[in-house]
């Protein structure tokens, strides 16, 4: 071989790792009750690092799913396949409870466990967890039907994955999806034009069109469709008690951005047949509480994303030299891998708090149910607002090698704005901030008590809340303010748990760029005299 051949100044591929080896995660974790699930946790992480998990999440974005309408013979089957390894990653996701599984165990801490392993797995291959999210989220919506969650709650946490078009209650687990959203209204759900008209059974029957339907190969699903009492929401199975195929016909696939390896459809029901959840027209405050839980699984999935942009930056920056140097000793980059970190640290922190939140407003806690209200909907709009800036600045570390498709980076990069689309884009989740705070005002008493728990340990955090607090008594124009006040308001959580919980350097790197006025508009602007080296060690892992 020609010596023009020989390979230097590259860096070694970051396969052979514990990705749960993150003492920002385990820290929380335990903190937040989950202590106990730690063992799994790095079994897991251990087999996210792998390269054969990594190869598993390259082949099934490289094979997308095919939509197949009809049969050779020209029968309708309605039908997707997918690559093998997706069905290997969802058997992984399912058996380790990462979906509906933590509404049936009843240790403290469920909840959060189930995030970290989330949060883990999603680093690996996020579009296979689509599902996997519906499935988790749909539970506390069909609970108002205490009948049908008596049947479908244990096959929904179930830890088999059992896939194929069979009767539900023949199968040894399901999975559910996801029908809200129709062509002329989007997000503006109650613009739904899908009618339901009752039965004499106490089915209804279903038509309409529904333009963006979350996991279309799932067993059940739940969708929306007007009454003569209003919007309503229905169980739809995907094959009826009888053994017969609903008529839930797959007009075609979405072709995406990212999220390349999960398919989401285009449905058209032509007098399917559902199962009313909840009262008649009341389907959104019905499906709201799937909506809720799902926007917990769009934080830990941006959260998840930023970890995993900024450990391939910090491992390319650590084997790299540039320049004459090593690319992660040069002082510009050192700011840029700190401020990465800082951003990634400070998500997983929210996350997971968030979801001890959920473990305890499940518990009864109204407290915690109330802080979680408002928290979420502000932490979902600026924590998956972040990703894609994230994911854009992690990959230029990269430089050139993290453009090109084999280092992983524009996979992460074209997935990283879905979060902040899904269950509420931008606009929508910063209104819905406004609305909790205007429908349940104690759930701003319950916000500020937790982020007051900091109070004293950084004047830069104590100002940032009290003009948060002036801010919010003003009502003038709130609906234009609205972004700012609720990008401030995240950031405000973020800052107090760092405070209370993080690390000293990164939580002084957080509190004087965010809140001390010495910050830029892209990542690598943190001010001088923070500790880069005790903050970038943090997103260093041993491969």
């Amino acid at each position: 071989m020609s010596h023009t051949h020989e390979v230097t100044n590259q860096v070694p591929p970051l396969t052979g790792h514990d990705v749960a080896a993150d003492t920002t995660l385990q820290a929380a974790v335990e903190r937040e009750g989950a202590g106990w699930a730690s063992g799994e946790l790095h079994e897991l992480g251990t087999l996210a690092g792998s390269a054969q998990a990594q190869d598993w999440g390259r082949l099934v974005n490289e094979n997308p799913p095919a939509l197949r309408t009809h049969d050779r013979y020209g029968h309708r089957i309605d039908e997707v396949e997918f690559h093998p390894h997706w069905h290997t990653l969802m058997d992984v996701a399912v058996r380790h409870g990462l979906h509906a599984a933590p509404w049936q165990d009843e240790r403290q801490g469920a909840h959060v466990a189930r995030a970290a392993k989330t949060y883990l797995w999603m680093q690996v291959e996020p579009g296979h967890l689509c599902p996997i999210s519906m499935t988790y989220a749909a539970v506390p919506a069909l609970r108002h039907t205490p009948e049908l969650a008596e049947v479908y709650e244990p096959l929904l946490a179930s830890q088999e994955y059992d896939y194929g078009l069979r009767v539900p209650a023949t199968k040894r687990g399901v999975l559910a999806g996801m029908s809200m959203t129709e062509k002329q209204g989007g997000s503006d759900v109650r613009s739904n034009s899908t009618s339901a008209t009752a039965n004499a059974d106490g089915s209804y029957t279903i038509t309409g069109h529904k333009w963006f339907t979350s996991a279309p190969m799932s067993d059940v699903f739940l969708t929306l469709a007007q009454t003569a009492n209003g919007l309503s929401c229905f169980l739809l199975p995907r094959v009826l008690p009888d053994g017969s195929r609903n008529r839930m016909h797959l007009q075609r696939l979405k072709d995406k951005l990212g999220n390349r390896s999960n398919a989401s459809a285009e449905i058209e029901y032509d007098g399917a047949l559902g199962w009313l959840v909840g009262a008649e027209g009341r389907g959104v405050p019905t499906i709201i509480d799937m909506v809720n839980m799902t926007r917990l699984d769009c934080a830990i999935g941006a959260a998840a994303g930023m970890r995993a942009g900024v450990v391939q930056a910090v491992h390319h920056a650590t084997h790299r030299a540039a320049f004459g140097d090593s690319l992660i000793d040069t002082p510009l980059m050192r700011n840029v891998l700190a401020d990465l970190t800082v951003e990634s640290e400070a998500a997983a922190l929210a996350a997971i708090r968030l979801a001890g939140a959920a473990d305890r407003a499940a518990a009864g806690d109204e407290q915690e149910a109330a802080f979680r209200r408002l928290g979420l909907a502000a932490s979902k709009y600026w924590i998956c607002k972040r990703g894609p800036a994230h994911a854009a600045e992690a990959l230029e570390c990269l430089g050139g090698n993290g453009y090109v498709e084999e280092s992983g980076m524009p996979r992460l990069y074209r997935e990283a704005p879905l979060v902040s689309i899904w269950e509420g884009s931008g606009n929508v989740a910063a209104l819905d901030t406004l609305r909790a705070m205007a429908k349940q005002p104690e759930s701003v008493d319950a916000f500020f008590a937790e982020v007051n728990k900091a109070a004293g340990a950084d004047a830069r955090l104590d100002e940032a809340i009290r003009a948060l607090g002036k801010e919010l008594s003003n009502h003038d124009d709130i609906q234009f303010r609205a972004r700012r006040l609720v990008e401030t308001m995240a950031m405000v959580l973020q800052g107090s748990l760092l405070v209370r919980h993080g690390e000293p350097a990164v939580a002084d790197a957080f509190c004087a760029s965010r809140f001390g006025g010495d910050w830029g508009v892209a990542f690598g602007t943190l001010p001088s005299g923070v500790d880069t080296g005790s903050i970038i060690e943090r997103a260093q892992v041993a491969a």
